[in-house]
């Protein structure tokens, strides 16, 4: 996705409508969906192949640049017969006025879905990890939720997922599944009880993936291990500015430190750390391993002094 921030003033109503007029005095862009997971995985250091579907169109254009200029390779763009996913944000006085979305989402089918799966094939046979990023766009149907899946397993990568409602189900043998609160009771049709987690490890088999990572917001997050345990990683935060962005942050922490060899609990907990340095930016950002670093030991010091 491409993200488009139109800034400006509010100075008078339009005499058109009740509503007010943006006078913009920047424009800015930056990257949004997976293409965000992306940059924070370039920000980290690691190498990122991002498979996509963008359209013969501005947008598209203008994501390759941006994927390049921060060395995430773009070559692996598909591009379809749809336009490329653009949310323009209008913003005034700090505040957005509107957003408007410009998007087609219904499933790629046929001759799109085979180019995809060509640009996943390859991307997998050079990658240590695999991020399933879903937005429910269109672009990860089951086919290709299904082959991405088995052929990392077929190289033993680790699999990262972040779902979204449509596809909950058809990521069998993921390493860590990372749905929010509300999307895991959206799926079941229940509430979660945290204070009562005895059926988290049911909800684990029946997701059939081999670790559950419950983002929790402020409550920070609780990983469900093959043995039924649970363990609660507590959030790290110094302030919370903008939760913006925080998952992508996750998503690439969780992918970057398992491809480096990590467990799923270390990368749950520096994924957490991460994302404590994140919510203090505005937007969607990066955190780059030095300032996760500084994270950690000021939480140490902290602990420290408290003790």
């Amino acid at each position: 996705m491409l993200d488009v921030y139109l800034r400006g003033d509010v100075e008078r109503i339009s005499p058109e409508a009740p509503v007010p007029v943006v006078r913009v005095r920047e424009r800015r862009y930056a990257l949004g969906g997976a293409a965000n997971v992306a940059q924070n995985v370039a920000a980290i250091g690691a190498e990122c192949d991002l498979v996509a579907a963008v359209g013969n169109d501005t947008g598209g254009e203008t994501l390759r640049g941006m994927l390049a200029a921060i060395d995430a390779d773009p070559s692996s763009l598909v591009t379809v017969g749809r336009p490329t996913t653009t949310k323009t944000r209008i913003v005034a006085r700090a505040q957005q006025v509107v957003r408007v979305d410009e998007e087609e989402d219904v499933d790629l089918e046929g001759d799109e879905v085979e180019k995809l799966l060509g640009a996943v094939r390859a991307a997998v046979d050079l990658a240590r990890a695999l991020v399933l990023e879903d937005y429910n766009k269109g672009v990860l149907v089951a086919r290709v939720i299904q082959e991405a899946i088995a052929r990392a397993r077929q190289r033993g990568i680790p699999i990262v997922v972040d779902p979204k409602y449509k596809n909950f189900f058809h990521y069998r043998g993921a390493t860590i599944f990372k749905p929010n609160r509300r999307e895991l009771e959206a799926a079941l049709g229940a509430a979660v009880d945290l204070d009562h987690p005895d059926t988290l490890p049911q909800t684990l088999r029946r997701l059939g993936v081999e670790h559950l990572l419950l983002t929790l917001g402020e409550r920070g997050m609780a990983l469900i291990s093959p043995e039924g345990e649970v363990m609660r990683v507590p959030t790290v935060a110094r302030e919370v500015y903008d939760v913006v962005g925080a998952g992508d942050t996750v998503t690439a922490y969780l992918a970057a430190v398992l491809a480096a060899g990590g467990t799923s609990v270390e990368a749950a907990v520096i994924a957490n750390y991460a994302a404590g340095v994140e919510v203090g930016k505005s937007g969607a950002a990066t955190v780059t391993p030095d300032e996760v670093l500084d994270a950690y030991d000021e939480f140490q010091e902290r602990a420290a002094l408290s003790s």
